[in-house]
């Protein structure tokens, strides 16, 4: 797709799945494989660890650091089909994909997928988190309890888990780069266990950054507007994936390869100067709005 191409909200039809969405089975494709994107060496002899890179914005993160050099191995916990997918077309751009089924939710999980990581790699020097977890309720005392254990055990505890592990084996120059949300800024009544917990996302990504100044490893965050990837038909309302996206400025929904440069720019040297930063790729959908 093209930006003239692109379907705009109103494009974008009431699909549904069940959850967890697959990708492989959505009408509506997102636009992930990197078809716009030129590459420049800028991830030349790093390895990556993404989470969540089974599908949507990790499959094109996973393909961008693939043809911008980088080895990369991606963790996911049920879509082995999707899963798949992704390691083809890392492949097909001439990339390396080591495919890790783990559940981030356990710290012993999280040390097993940097370990594997490290022994097919020899190395880690970049961690992506980007796993999550949300499912919308109308009524705040609809909220299971279940419901917000686990998004606060996959959205947090797993970015925390996943840190923990890979740190050690992050040098000066490394990078960790987090995926928040805008909604963890403005707030989002529909979903209040995802945005709290993207909330603190954003302030783990500053307080992290601050603790690991000193040894030059980098801690960032990309903060996606509303971006049409598994997560929207698979957990959202029908009358909230109609036309998705037509409150940003662009009037459509962002689209998983739009959101890979950011990550890019930040794992690598690009974004040498930039630490404890929440980037926000909205589609004009801003925090103060």
């Amino acid at each position: 797709m093209t930006d003239e191409t692109r379907p705009m909200a109103s494009d974008i039809r009431a699909e549904q799945l069940p959850y967890p969405a697959r990708q492989s089975d959505m009408a509506q494709q997102p636009d992930s494989d990197l078809s716009n994107y030129r590459a420049a060496g800028k991830l030349a002899g790093k390895v990556a660890l993404i989470t969540g890179g089974d599908s949507g914005i990790g499959r094109a993160v996973a393909i961008a650091f693939a043809m911008e050099g980088a080895k990369v191995a991606i963790l996911y916990n049920e879509n082995d089909g999707d899963a798949a997918d992704t390691a083809a077309m890392v492949a097909a751009k001439g990339g390396e994909c080591l495919v890790l089924r783990h559940d981030v939710r356990s710290s012993d999980e999280c040390r097993a997928a940097v370990a594997a990581t490290v022994g097919r790699f020899g190395r880690l020097n970049i961690l992506v988190n980007n796993a999550a977890f949300q499912r919308a309720e109308q009524r705040f005392e609809d909220i299971r309890e279940a419901d917000w254990r686990r998004a606060f055990e996959t959205n947090i505890y797993g970015y925390f888990f996943m840190a923990q592990a890979a740190v050690p084996h992050l040098s000066r120059g490394d990078a960790i780069v987090n995926t928040g949300s805008i909604v963890g800024m403005t707030g989002l009544a529909l979903l209040l266990p995802y945005t709290v917990t993207k909330g603190a996302i954003h302030t783990f990504t500053k307080s992290l950054a601050l603790s690991l100044g000193e040894r030059g490893i980098r801690v960032n965050c990309v903060v996606p507007g509303p971006v049409w990837t598994p997560n929207i038909p698979g957990t959202m309302p029908a009358a909230e994936v109609e036309h998705f996206g037509h409150e940003v400025a662009l009037g459509r929904p962002g689209q998983p390869e739009e959101l890979a440069p950011a990550y890019v720019l930040l794992a690598s040297s690009d974004g040498s100067f930039m630490t404890g930063a929440c980037i926000e790729v909205t589609g004009g959908r801003l925090a103060a709005a």
